[in-house]
């Protein structure tokens, strides 16, 4: 198979155009141009044909890569299964996803890896960033912990990330301020607070002083 055309793209930077003879067109990086030493008129055997074909497939999932990313901050895990994730429509019309295939799994750790080595994929600052977000939400540590095993984040990042809390007693006296709005809670409406507290992942041991600070009579 015989390369008739090796082109930059016009639309995608960094992207290159290669045409083959038969009239089919690969899409790769600018440097895997250069790793390959393509150029027009050059003789592809059947190796070289398969390792190029595989470096467009790695190629996309890196702008696959890139675009996730682009979309909203994700963990390792998360990025690793929406490119091993194959596509779907659902009943709504809308993209679901099913589970992952592995044979794109090496591929997909491939694109992590060098996405972490450019700084631009760290589960670590992603944790941090996961709980200011939900401390800033009124969220308790319970639920963030729960936050950051849904979205795969390792645990071993988990309790230097929960040090960025500056603690629950704000955000429980937020809570009851906004909720109760001067009224002390007693009966059904006390339990009714506490297990909104409780939902939103505060102990009760924080969740009883919060209410002692607002006034409340709370037993032990």
């Amino acid at each position: 198979m015989k390369i008739s055309k090796v082109e930059p793209s016009q639309r995608k930077e960094g992207r290159w155009l290669v045409w083959l003879e038969d009239g089919s067109l690969i899409r790769i990086g600018e440097g895997d141009v250069v790793a390959h030493g393509l150029y027009a008129g050059m003789e592809l055997n059947d190796e070289a044909a398969a390792a190029l074909l595989d470096a467009a497939a790695l190629h996309r999932m890196k702008q696959k890569a890139l675009n996730a990313l682009t979309a909203r901050p994700l963990s390792r895990k998360e990025l690793t299964r929406k490119l091993t994730a194959r596509p779907r429509p659902d009943r709504n019309g809308e993209e679901g996803e099913l589970p992952p295939q592995p044979d794109l799994e090496p591929q997909a750790e491939a694109v992590a890896d060098w996405l972490e080595g450019l700084g631009l994929l760290n589960d670590l600052e992603y944790a941090k960033n996961l709980v200011r977000h939900y401390e800033r939400k009124g969220y308790g540590t319970r639920k963030i912990r729960d936050e950051l095993y849904r979205r795969g984040v390792p645990r071993e990042y988990w309790d230097e990330a929960l040090e960025e809390r500056e603690g629950s007693e704000e955000a429980i006296d937020a809570f009851l301020r906004a909720r109760l709005k001067g009224g002390l809670p007693e009966g059904k409406e006390l339990k009714r607070v506490t297990d909104a507290l409780t939902r939103r992942g505060f102990s009760w041991p924080d969740i009883a002083a919060g209410l002692r600070r607002y006034g409340a009579e709370v037993e032990d």
